[in-house]
């Protein structure tokens, strides 16, 4: 949709769509704030509800993730901010006033989306590439994945070797961004 078009309201089917796709990474991102995953996902579906029910307009497609992003990071702070919170929960001012900035939530927006799209890349791998990606991401060693995994290291090594061959050109246009969160 273009800018100047007329604001629209999401189909039962680009609802469930939307849902579908954006509703973990909501969860996490929620979790960031709460570190109560049970509470995030509450917060997004109340999000998500919200929309349905007040029959939300949006004026591109685009605006759809920027409005869920900051109804969840509006939310996680209300609950945070809430007596009940606060009496159970005792996070200094100065945590808060960190998790309420713009550069805290632009940074766990940037993780969380450039985790997707890592991982869609991911998937677009053979089965054991990917596992041996996943592991190498999460810090494994060749060695500690050929354990993991029951393989020897030539194979993990060869693995790995296909698997940025193949990734290489899916995540060309991503590279500084991943290069940022990665780091």
């Amino acid at each position: 949709m273009n800018p100047n078009s007329e604001p629209y309201q999401l189909t039962l089917k680009e609802y469930k769509n939307t849902f579908d796709s954006l509703y973990t990474l909501l969860c996490l991102f929620a979790n960031k704030y709460l570190n109560d995953l049970e509470a995030s996902k509450d917060i997004v579906q109340i999000v998500f509800i919200k929309i349905w029910e007040d029959n939300i307009e949006f004026r591109s497609e685009e605006n759809i993730k920027s409005y869920l992003y900051t109804s969840v990071k509006n939310k996680s702070l209300d609950y945070i901010k809430s007596k009940r919170v606060k009496s159970t929960e005792k996070l200094s001012s100065l945590k808060i006033e960190d998790i309420e900035t713009e550069p805290f939530y632009l940074r766990e927006v940037v993780v969380l989306e450039t985790h997707s799209i890592v991982e869609e890349a991911i998937k677009t791998l053979p089965k054991k590439c990917a596992q041996i990606i996943r592991l190498s991401i999460n810090n494994f060693t060749n060695p500690e994945i050929a354990t993991e995994l029951g393989i020897s290291i030539n194979t993990v090594k060869a693995q790995k070797k296909i698997a940025y061959k193949k990734l290489k050109p899916i995540l060309k246009d991503y590279f500084i961004l991943i290069a940022f969160v990665f780091s």
